[in-house]
């Protein structure tokens, strides 16, 4: 059943439902952040790397009419600043989704970031009815395990070799929440400084396991 992509802002940020006619100026966004973006980009290991924002953007929302995603254009006081999507919709006993993002470099560290995922969270918990949110990171990416650090996303594993990014299959370090655990929303729990300051932290034996993959791959 399709999913209506709503309007949802806070402060400067808005999220709003990607477009058609965004392809260009979201093409622009990526080939001006190439270097900023590339070693976060899910690649296909079967097919080359594609900068068809048209087709890019058709798929999401088709994935959106099927009742599976939810696809945002992430904006800063009115300006495309990145995208976040809300995949893998599972409804029914499981009742969970996965949120991925990127922000363009210029845009990085004025909370965009943890705005536009806190909102997402909430809508999916609140009005779509969602039960459970789902974050994967890379190890290294020291900014998005801030976005989970600030947000107080529960640290749940290490997965091993678990999305093929730039050109390899890498680890991820997983972070979840459930709706039980938030009494009055994502976003304002953040902004009533109540995050639990542990939530995030993943584990000594996780972080030495990540550090040896990643020291492997740099050989």
């Amino acid at each position: 059943m399709p999913i209506a992509i709503p309007t949802l802002r806070e402060g400067a940020v808005t999220l709003r439902p990607i477009r058609l006619r965004d392809s260009r100026l979201l093409e622009d966004q990526l080939l001006e952040n190439r270097s900023w973006l590339r070693k976060w980009e899910a690649t296909n290991p079967y097919a080359p790397m594609s900068f068809d924002t048209r087709v890019s953007i058709r798929n999401l929302l088709a994935h959106s009419r099927d009742g599976n995603g939810l696809p945002f254009i992430v904006e800063y006081n009115g300006e495309l600043a990145g995208q976040l999507n809300v995949s893998s919709i599972t409804w029914g006993s499981v009742s969970s989704a996965t949120i991925g993002y990127w922000v363009g470099e210029r845009f990085a560290g004025k909370s965009i970031t943890p705005s536009a995922v806190a909102l997402a969270t909430d809508y999916c918990f609140y009005q779509l009815g969602l039960h459970r949110m789902e974050i994967c990171i890379r190890p290294e990416n020291a900014a998005s395990l801030r976005v989970v650090e600030k947000l107080g996303f529960r640290y749940e594993g290490l997965r091993r070799r678990y999305i093929h990014i730039n050109g390899d299959w890498r680890d991820h370090f997983c972070f979840g929440l459930v709706a039980e655990e938030l009494a009055h929303g994502v976003l304002q729990r953040w902004k009533d400084g109540l995050v639990p300051a542990s939530a995030a932290v993943v584990t000594p034996i996780d972080l030495e396991r990540a550090a040896q993959t990643l020291s492997v791959n740099d050989r």
